[in-house]
């Protein structure tokens, strides 16, 4: 990220930077039927990125939004080029909106999608999940008993780099893996990101978490898609420049896994680079990426030499909201986070927190 971003280029680069520029057609968007669709809610950061997205599909049709500040609700309506419903009842109650992507705050998650899960309504929601692990699994189970689709917005599982390391560790290519280190960071407070519309989620009792939960629950996600569940973590997670009251900038975490493996976690939005995004050492090859390189090293993998830049990796998938409306529109084959996937990234984080507070080690 260069140091000159303001915030909207900020969510073009960030979390959902790699999402479809409305002027760019998807390339993924299916030529099938028509799906109707409504946005629930309008709060998130990356927000205008989704609505972009959205203008984007030929085959999607976003019939309705609503949000309770009628003004983001019209702003938003405004854009798409549609309606503001005039309460959640007329979206519950559309038979033909077959789905709805949730942008709210963090603590409406939880109503908001039992509500949509009992109307029968596919449900994309941004991350986290929610507040807190159990009202997260509350939430899965309404999902998983509807029997609608779901996913979240953890965009780094499209990513080629991911993707081949996942590979890599399925086939055992690594031996024993030993220990993993993520780290997720921007300079999001030196710069503002946080600030006017967006500042609810510098609060932690409407987001749910700081900068620490925010950016590390992306992370965390891609190192528990790698490794596996997690048996207990601790954490220190501290505020550098006070500009956001109550709220951490920063944290470190330790986290073992279930199958022994041992790792780091890092997050936070007061940092300037954050140049080595990932490490995975096993007992027959290691795996490094900086600067959104992968290094990897494996003798028994041409090109693996771990001082150039390994190339031959798989294609990028799909952004998970265009992933969402193909599953939705029909189409096979996506990669949908599972409900369960996503309470548990909550449960986990929560239990980084708590430890946080204990200074101690806290079983998730």
């Amino acid at each position: 990220m260069k140091v000159d971003l303001n915030r909207r280029e900020f969510i073009r680069s960030t979390g959902a930077a790699t999402l479809v520029a409305a002027t760019v057609p998807s390339l993924f968007a299916a030529t099938g039927p028509v799906s109707t669709v409504a946005l629930v809610g309008c709060a998130h950061i990356h927000t205008p990125n989704y609505i972009e997205l959205l203008q984007g599909r030929k085959d999607v049709k976003v019939k309705l939004v609503w949000d309770y500040n009628e003004g983001r609700a019209k702003e938003s309506a405004k854009a798409l080029s549609t309606q503001v419903a005039k309460d959640l009842g007329e979206i519950w109650n559309d038979k033909e909106i077959t789905a709805v992507v949730i942008c709210s705050e963090t603590n409406r998650h939880h109503d908001l999608i039992l509500a949509a899960a009992q109307a029968g309504k596919h449900i994309f929601a941004e991350k986290p999940m929610g507040i807190t692990g159990d009202e997260s699994r509350e939430m899965a189970d309404a999902i998983e008993k509807a029997g609608v689709l779901f996913t979240t917005g953890y965009f780094m599982r499209t990513d080629p780099i991911h993707l081949f390391l996942r590979q890599e560790i399925a086939k055992g290519s690594f031996g024993t893996i030993t220990r993993v280190r993520g780290s997720n960071c921007h300079a999001g407070s030196f710069k503002g990101y946080f600030d006017g519309p967006y500042r609810w989620m510098a609060d932690p009792s409407i987001a749910g978490v700081g900068a620490y939960g925010d950016l590390g629950t992306h992370k965390l996600d891609i190192l528990m898609w790698l490794i596996g569940d997690v048996d207990s973590v601790t954490a220190e997670v501290k505020s550098v420049t006070g500009k956001y009251p109550g709220c951490d900038e920063c944290g470190e975490g330790m986290i073992r896994f279930k199958n022994g493996v041992i790792g780091t976690l890092g997050a936070g939005w007061v940092d300037v680079q954050d140049p080595v995004q990932l490490l995975i050492s096993g007992t027959e090859a290691h795996a490094a990426v900086v600067n959104g390189k992968l290094y990897y090293k494996n003798d028994k993998v041409r090109g693996a030499n771990g001082t150039s830049s390994y190339r031959a990796l798989p294609r990028k998938l799909p952004e998970p909201l265009d992933q969402f409306l193909d599953a939705v529109g029909g189409k096979k084959g996506g990669s949908l986070v599972t409900p369960r996937e996503a309470a548990a990234r909550v449960a986990v984080m929560e239990a980084m927190y708590k430890a946080a507070r204990a200074r101690a080690w806290v079983t998730v």
